[in-house]
């Protein structure tokens, strides 16, 4: 077993004063974290059959793909808005100043197909939330939800309660 978080740099007052900020690219630059890091995530789920796996702009674009390839699924990447070419679906959610908007383009689930969401950080929970309700507004079942970190403080696993969460490393 590795000791993911003394690969994980924590930065204190960014981006901005009292914010703690949790750098991946340290365990990025690894091979032996790296590598052990997806495994966790693709292994939680290797017992469930799953069609897609969704990752949430931008860390979750370097974990899902690995996920998706160790899992023999596809990936589907979820964006900020407007940056998707084709036709796209969209959920807002509020942020803690405002709101925000997550797309993937409609073709992008199929109805029943079983999606599984990576993101690199579980904070709040408003992104996954609301990229849950996108899968499941175009007929996705949401498999789970699969995330490097937890801020275990910030209590975004209870708005996802209805969903099988699985955190690497909780803080």
């Amino acid at each position: 077993m590795i000791d993911l978080k003394k690969l994980i740099r924590e930065i204190p007052d960014y981006p901005k004063p009292g914010i703690l900020f949790y750098d991946i690219t340290t365990l990025l630059k690894d091979p032996v974290g790296l590598h052990w890091a997806v495994d966790v995530l693709a292994n939680t789920f290797l017992a469930q059959k799953i069609d897609q796996v969704i990752g949430i702009e931008a860390r979750g674009f370097i974990f899902a793909p690995m996920v998706a390839y160790r899992l023999n699924a596809g990936f589907v990447p979820a964006r900020k808005p407007n940056k998707l070419p084709a036709d796209r679906a969209s959920m807002s959610y509020s942020l803690e100043y405002g709101k925000d908007a997550i797309e993937i383009h409609r073709d992008a689930i199929s109805p029943g197909q079983e999606v599984l969401i990576i993101d690199d950080l579980l904070a709040t929970g408003g992104t996954a939330a609301a990229t849950a309700r996108l899968v499941e507004s175009l007929g996705g079942r949401v498999a789970g939800i699969g995330f490097v970190i937890e801020l275990e403080e910030l209590k975004g696993r209870e708005k996802l309660s209805q969903y099988q969460i699985h955190s690497v490393v909780k803080y």
